[in-house]
């Protein structure tokens, strides 16, 4: 095992010769076993010869007003230990100037129509923030493969959107979510849930794991059961505080129809006490032949 080298600056990152192929797996730090998984399929892919990149940066643009840029997690120190047990070779944390000279970038990303659905309406500039930031880091760590995590099933189709769109030379890859024993989504947020809090937000995956029981019966029963379960949640204590449930087409997040076939994704967001939750379940309509 080889302690990851830290680059702070583009300068650190490039300065030694690069061989075989660059995987990067970009973190706004606080890493926990959803992004060890990250990193060792990383290293899976580029092999032994190849190197992998782990960032991390807190990306302001992201964060909208009220939300929780200054007390979301610096844990840099613990970053370097979980990156070093799971095989990265570089963490690369710059500072806000290196990412940004002079200030915010007066030209961004846009996320288009797909950015402006589901978490872009509750967090208005959220997927314009999350755009210019992954695009600034394809740009200095100009990596062969980047990969990310299916819990941010409309994050990662929106990445994979604009490397398409723009051409990017670069391949993405989804890693699967990772969840906790009990079925919790793994998320840098959960370090913020209470006892209670955490009892009632176990019902986000009890809802998807309902929906998915009856998915042979098709997009109107596997709406239905989800809803079951977090109407039951919204009575709890604390409550499971639903913003959406959505099942969507995963090219485009718009809501599939009742004789959709195919593959879409069940989406569903949540607060629960003072923290704002997400998960999904990737589910296939109309395909149960040798798959099932």
């Amino acid at each position: 095992m080889t302690t990851p080298r830290l680059a702070r600056t583009a300068a650190e990152l490039h300065g030694p010769p690069r061989n075989g192929r660059r995987a990067v797996v970009m973190t706004m730090g606080a890493l926990h076993e959803g992004h060890a998984t990250l990193i060792r399929t990383a290293r899976e892919l580029v092999g032994a010869d190849g190197q992998v990149v782990v960032t991390v940066f807190v990306n302001p643009l992201q964060f909208g007003a009220g939300e929780d840029l200054e007390r979301y997690p610096r844990t840099l120190d613990a970053d370097l230990a979980v990156a070093e047990k799971a095989g990265a070779d570089v963490v690369f944390a710059p500072a806000v100037d290196e990412v940004y000279p002079g200030g915010e970038p007066q030209v961004r990303i846009t996320a288009g129509p797909m950015g402006e659905r589901l978490e872009g309406a509750f967090r208005p500039g959220h997927f314009d923030g999350v755009l210019t930031v992954v695009a600034k880091l394809l740009h200095l760590t100009l990596p062969d493969v980047a990969l990310f995590g299916q819990k941010d099933a409309q994050q990662l189709a929106l990445i994979r959107r604009m490397v398409r769109d723009l051409n990017f030379p670069v391949e993405i890859v989804a890693v699967p979510t990772v969840r906790e024993d009990d079925g919790l989504a793994l998320s840098s947020r959960n370090r913020y849930l209470s006892d209670a809090d955490r009892a009632s937000a176990l019902e986000l995956s009890r809802a998807l794991l309902a929906a998915h029981n009856v998915v042979e019966l098709g997009p109107g029963a596997v709406r239905h059961a989800a809803h079951v379960v977090l109407h039951a949640a919204a009575q709890l204590t604390p409550p499971v505080d639903l913003d959406y449930l959505a099942l969507v087409d995963p090219a485009d997040f718009t809501e599939v129809p009742d004789d959709f076939t195919g593959e879409a994704v069940l989406a569903v967001a949540a607060k629960v006490g003072t923290t704002r939750l997400i998960d999904n379940m990737p589910l296939v309509f109309g395909a149960f032949g040798e798959d099932r």
